[in-house]
């Protein structure tokens, strides 16, 4: 999210952590340390992705870290919503790009590999994306295999669901009308879930806003106004 903090750094301050623990207890144990050592909590904490999910169990677990919870294109909360999500990628992708992924797939344990996968299901989350610029970041396949397997098996189970129903700060979700990882997903459960919560549907965007031509400036718009 390095492009995202540099947009907001002009006028507040920002901390963009790096998880590099390989459980889901360890990122979040990594998280905490982060906001308690560098920053001045209760903060409000933004999470893009599996770091929605991340922000959700810091925040259940630590309330008193965070003053409000930001997910942006986080991924669906419930099993049932999950299935479809490979599904609408595979489906915007060609006959080819198709087979290259699920031969890439079968290579998780390869970093070339993984982040060749990650470049074609990326075609397949955006609308109409801005040029792609090199993260300089390294890829470490095995710590996502890891943590995935974990989060994967925390929705499956519903103890997802149960962190997010004890959170007690307000909580906003941003969402992509085109991001392939459904809206009803996030919005339904923690409708039902949360007393404070508000869901923000961007038109014309996929699974990265502040990456999207026609979303960008909607993005940080409703992102500031959430952040206040």
């Amino acid at each position: 999210m390095a492009p995202v903090a540099q947009e907001l750094s002009g006028g507040r301050g920002i901390l963009e952590p790096l998880q590099t623990r390989d459980s889901v207890e360890g990122q979040v144990e990594e998280l905490k340390l982060a906001l308690e050592e560098m920053a001045a909590p209760p903060v409000v904490l933004a999470g893009y992705s599996w770091g929605a999910w991340l922000g959700l169990l810091l925040a259940a677990r630590h309330p008193s870290l965070v003053r409000k919870l930001i997910l942006i294109s986080s991924g669906p909360l419930e099993e049932k919503y999950a299935a479809q999500i490979m599904q609408t990628r595979l489906h915007r992708l060609s006959k080819k790009e198709r087979d290259d992924v699920q031969f890439l797939m079968s290579r998780p344990e390869d970093p070339l590999a993984f982040g060749l996968m990650g470049e074609l299901l990326a075609k397949a989350d955006f609308y109409d994306p801005l040029p792609m610029r090199p993260e300089g970041l390294e890829l470490h396949p095995e710590i996502y295999k890891s943590v995935w397997k974990e989060a994967a098996e925390m929705r499956k189970s519903g103890k997802l669901m149960e962190a997010a129903k004890t959170i007690q700060c307000p909580v906003a979700a941003i969402h992509g009308d085109h991001d392939p990882h459904p809206a009803e997903g996030v919005q339904k459960p923690l409708a039902g879930a949360l007393k404070n919560f508000r869901f923000i549907l961007l038109e014309k965007c996929g699974h990265t806003p502040w990456m999207e031509k026609q979303a960008r400036e909607d993005f940080f718009r409703v992102l500031a106004g959430e952040l206040g």
